[in-house]
């Protein structure tokens, strides 16, 4: 049949009866059982009939339904597997081209050498670039690149190296999908294929009861939009890098740009990243990721990586294991903080967090500022258990200086409680309860928090202040006086004074909090 020409069989609508029809071609078959399920074949979903489908190359879906360029009603693909077969097929293409970055144009790349030879699609890589950063669209008669993300600290001209890997499905044909569904399907992808790609633009697109096997670069990839309020339910990511020490890996298994987008109860083995999220408003719920390697002080990776300051994420109730969370703010041009909420709006509560073996830096929550001046304004990490197996670690969170450090004098609304630590140094809370005995006289007291403040914060606020013993003057005579406080004393800013009216001596419990 020409490609253009629509096979409905309307009564027998399956992948077997497909195959029949094509002289047991399943590539084929599938292709045209596709091209007839979004064009009314009076059936919303197309079952693979338990069936595994050889398949020879990327499946350009939006070339199998060549009459359509986008698409919005729902649809289903269930109920089967597709294998990748062969090798070259699978082969990354890679393209080296000289660019321009702007500030005042983020998300494009100027005066872009060998245009013609940069796919859709393609995964962006050079100084500057952060991660999962893809290409949207080409436009060859301006000579622009249009990026799924801005780039994190990349103005002006350079080199850059596009990748784009080849995917068992990929609609970055469409120029819009919407509602489409995925079920039940096993992508095998034999380490040579990735898994799915998704279109530069869509909404609530689902993937659910999936297994993504061994994919060779990435399992679920978003390049823009499509992943408006995706939907990724029940899927489990299987990586064949699990020999290979942690650092050293290079898949992934999903990236999102688009804001609403919920993962939940999904299951990862040892990827690079889990989850790399660019988009505000995520709910990321009971999913188990690991990340672990052989090696004894082994470095780990990031499992969830939130690239965006004002995230409003939820990450609740999954079991983050030998990985970790990292909150960065690698998507603005001009890194440096110039205005906004900071970094706002995470929520990490309830989760079970696991390490074993791995350095005594180790920490499940970090905060990677990439420019000055940044600080956090809206963080609740409560009801988790962080526990260390085989060394000891120094803090459960931390901040990562490599580009710049916090303004700790800043730091707002930060809720820290009702966690569990074991193995770890300095658990940290906010506020943070402080047991002080004076057994010297003296009219200042210096109260440490001894690490006890999240992020090693300063000692900004002092909530409470109460006597646990009869405060005795040189005289050893009762004198109930009303000290005073004084805020962000030491070296650190850690510590805190209470400054009594002549010399005593006492017990005395502090509320401390590092936050305003």
């Amino acid at each position: 049949m020409p490609d253009t020409a629509i096979l409905s069989l309307t009564k027998d609508y399956s992948l077997p009866d497909y195959i029949d029809a094509f002289g047991g071609d399943e590539e084929l078959a599938f292709k045209k059982g596709l091209q007839a399920l979004m064009n009314n074949a009076d059936h919303e979903s197309f079952d693979l009939g338990g069936r595994r489908v050889s398949i020879t190359g990327p499946i350009d879906v939006q070339a199998a339904v060549p009459n359509l360029t986008s698409y919005a009603q729902r649809r289903v693909i269930r109920n089967g597997q597709l294998r990748a077969e062969g090798t070259t097929a699978w082969l990354p293409d890679v393209v080296t081209s000289r660019a321009t970055y702007s500030a005042g144009n983020p998300w494009r790349l100027t005066n872009v050498d060998n245009i013609a030879n940069i796919q859709k699609g393609s995964f962006v890589e050079g100084a500057g670039v952060g991660r999962e950063i893809y290409v949207k669209d080409v436009n060859l008669g301006a000579g622009e690149v249009t990026l799924s993300q801005p780039l994190s600290d990349a103005v002006g001209t350079q080199d850059y190296t596009f990748t784009r890997f080849k995917y068992l499905l990929d609609f970055t044909g469409f120029d819009r999908l919407n509602v489409f569904e995925m079920e039940g399907i096993e992508f095998q992808c034999g380490e040579k294929a990735s898994g799915l790609v998704l279109p530069a633009l869509g909404t609530v697109n689902v993937v659910r009861n999936c297994v993504f096997n061994r994919p060779g670069h990435r399992g679920i990839t978003s390049i823009g939009d499509g992943c408006q309020g995706m939907l990724i339910d029940h899927c489990q990511f299987i990586s064949y890098e699990g020999g290979t020490l942690s650092q050293d890996r290079v898949s992934v298994a999903i990236n999102t740009n688009a804001n609403d987008v919920k993962i939940r109860n999904c299951r990862a083995s040892q990827f690079r990243h889990f989850a790399v999220i660019s988009g505000a408003h995520t709910i990321v719920s009971g999913n188990h990721f690991f990340q672990g390697d052989p090696s004894a002080t082994g470095t780990r990776t990031a499992g969830i990586v939130i690239c965006l300051r004002a995230c409003n994420t939820q990450i609740t109730g999954n079991y983050i294991d030998n990985s970790f969370i990292e909150w960065t703010n690698e998507r603005e041009p001009e890194p440096d903080f110039s205005g906004g909420f900071g970094f706002a709006g995470l929520s990490i509560t309830n989760n079970v967090m696991l390490c074993s073996d791995v350095g005594p830096w180790f920490s499940y929550i970090v905060v990677k500022p990439y420019g000055t001046g940044h600080y956090v304004n809206g963080l609740n990490v409560s009801g988790n258990t962080f526990r260390t197996v085989g060394t000891v670690t120094y803090r459960a969170e931390r901040v990562d200086t490599s580009f710049a450090d916090l303004d700790y004098t800043r730091m707002r609304s930060i809720h820290f409680a009702g966690n569990t630590y074991h193995n770890i140094q300095s658990g940290a809370h906010n506020p943070l309860t402080v047991r002080h005995s004076q057994n010297s006289h003296e009219q200042t007291w210096e109260i440490d928090t001894d690490g006890g403040l999240p992020f090693e914060g300063h000692a900004l606020e002092v909530e409470s202040l109460v006597t646990r013993s009869r405060p005795r003057n040189t005289s050893n005579v009762s004198a109930y006086h009303m000290p005073y406080t004084q805020t962000s004393q030491g070296g650190q800013n850690d510590k805190v004074h209470v400054i009594w009216p002549e010399d005593m001596l006492g017990d005395v419990t502090l509320t401390v909090r590092m936050d305003k």
